[in-house]
C-alpha cells in the first residue's frame, strides 16, 4: 500500500519559468527515423503538396488495433458488450495522437469529423473538434505551436509555416469530443515524413478510465487535457478512456482494461458516482483488473472538488460521502493483500480560488494544468513501482 498527498500547486511558478525556445532539430548523431515512402502520399492537384494519411505514422493512445472504425477508442468486439452510451462515446478520438519528424517548412492538415456538431455550449470547437500540434524543444520539452480550427465537417488548414531549418519532432492530437473518419498531414511535395515509434522502454501506456473530465471537458484544445499534459511531461503514451457521464466503474470496462499492457492504471470515476455505487463497484473492478494484471499499479483517484461546493452544501456532502466510500474500499483492498494500490486525494486538485472551471465541475485549461500538477507525483510513484 502506498498513499500519496498532492504537493502544493505550483502553476504560477511553472508559468513564470517558461521561456520561449526554438524547436529542437534532430542532431546528426541521433539515429535518423525511417522515412515514409513518398508513394504512400497523394499529390495535390497542383503538385505542390503531398498528403499522407496519419495512420501511416502509427496512432498513439489507441489501445486496440481491431476497431470498427480507424480512430475508435474501444475494440469492435466491445459493441453490444459495454453500455450503448459508452460505445457511442468511444467513437470520439480523445487522447489519440500521431508523432512524426520532418524538415518541412510548412505543415498542413485535413480532417473529416463524424459529427457536424463542432462545439458545445461550454466547450469551444477547437477542443471538441479541432487538431493540436506540439513540437519538441532543445531541452526535450513539448511546446504548443499550432491548432487546426474547425469550421465545418471537413476541414483543410495550414497549421504552420516559416518553420526554422532542420528536422523537428511533432505530436498532433486529434479531437476530444468528436470522432474523425480521416486525418491527413500535408507537406511540400519533396519534404520527408517519418513516424516516431516509442523507444527506450517507455512504450507501455498510462491508462486512464474516467468521466467527462478525463474525456477532455472542457479543454480549449486537445493537448490541454491533464492526461495529455502528463503524457508529455512523463514521456509516456497515454490511453484516454474517459466517457462523458458514463465513467461508472463498469465491470465490462474492467475486463477490457485488463487486456491492455499498461504501465499504470488510473481510475477516476467519482464525478459520475454516488457513495453507494462506489462501495459496490470499486472492489470488483480492481479485482477484475488484478486477475489479468497482478503486478501493474492502480491509482484510485478522488473526484476534483466542485468550485462552488463551499457555498452549495449538497455538493460538499456528495464529495464527503463518495470520498469516504472510496477510501474505505481502498483500505479494505490493501488489508486484503492487494498490492501496488495508490490513492490520490481530490481536495485541491483545481486549486482553492474557484477560478479553474467553466461550470463548477469541468476544468478550464488552468484547471487541467492544476490537475496535472496534482496527478504527476502520484503517477510518477506508481510508474516507479511498475514491473
Amino acid at each position: 500500500m502506498q498513499r500519496m498527498r498532492r504537493k502544493p500547486n505550483q502553476i504560477a511558478a511553472i508559468l513564470c519559468g517558461v521561456c520561449i525556445l526554438m524547436a529542437a532539430p534532430v542532431t546528426a548523431d541521433e539515429a535518423a527515423p525511417a522515412r515514409l515512402d513518398p508513394e504512400l502520399g497523394q499529390l495535390s492537384d497542383d503538385g505542390k503538396i503531398r498528403w499522407f494519411d496519419i495512420r501511416h505514422l502509427g496512432l498513439e493512445g489507441q489501445g486496440w488495433q481491431q476497431t470498427k472504425a480507424p480512430f475508435d477508442r474501444l475494440p469492435a468486439k466491445a459493441e453490444g458488450v459495454v453500455r450503448p452510451p459508452v460505445w457511442s462515446l468511444s467513437r470520439h478520438s480523445a487522447g489519440i495522437c500521431a508523432r512524426f519528424a520532418t524538415d518541412a517548412t510548412t505543415i498542413l492538415a485535413k480532417w473529416t469529423l463524424t459529427s457536424a456538431n463542432l462545439a458545445m455550449p461550454h466547450m469551444p470547437a477547437t477542443g471538441v473538434s479541432g487538431l493540436d500540434l506540439y513540437v519538441k524543444t532543445p531541452n526535450g520539452r513539448w511546446r504548443w505551436v499550432a491548432n487546426g480550427r474547425p469550421s465545418k465537417q471537413t476541414n483543410q488548414v495550414r497549421l504552420l509555416t516559416g518553420i526554422p531549418a532542420g528536422t523537428h519532432e511533432y505530436c498532433l492530437y486529434l479531437p476530444l469530443y468528436n470522432g474523425v473518419s480521416a486525418v491527413e498531414i500535408g507537406l511540400p511535395q519533396d519534404a520527408p515524413l517519418s513516424p516516431l515509434p516509442r523507444g527506450q522502454g517507455n512504450d507501455r501506456p498510462i491508462v486512464f478510465y474516467g468521466t467527462s473530465i478525463t474525456h477532455g471537458g472542457c479543454a480549449s484544445r486537445p493537448g490541454m487535457v491533464h492526461t495529455s499534459i502528463l503524457g508529455r511531461r512523463l514521456g509516456r503514451p497515454v490511453i484516454n478512456l474517459g466517457f462523458s457521464g458514463n465513467g461508472t466503474m463498469d465491470l465490462e470496462i474492467g475486463q477490457l482494461l485488463g487486456e491492455l499492457d499498461a504501465a499504470v492504471y488510473v481510475i477516476d470515476c467519482l464525478p459520475n458516482m454516488v457513495a453507494a455505487q462506489v462501495r459496490e463497484r470499486v472492489q470488483p473492478l480492481v479485482t477484475r483488473i488484478r486477475e489479468a494484471r497482478p503486478d501493474v499499479p492502480i491509482i484510485l483517484a478522488e473526484d476534483r472538488t466542485y468550485s462552488n461546493s463551499f457555498f452549495v452544501a449538497s455538493k460538499q456532502k456528495r464529495h464527503d460521502e463518495s470520498r469516504a466510500a472510496l477510501r474505505e474500499s481502498f483500505e479494505e483492498l490493501t488489508q486484503a493483500g492487494v498490492k501496488k494500490l495508490f490513492y490520490l486525494e481530490g481536495a485541491g486538485q483545481l486549486g482553492d480560488d474557484g477560478e479553474a472551471t467553466v461550470d463548477s465541475s469541468h476544468p478550464t485549461d488552468l484547471g487541467f494544468m492544476r490537475m496535472a500538477d496534482a496527478f504527476e507525483p502520484v503517477v510518477r510513484a506508481a510508474l516507479a513501482a511498475s514491473p
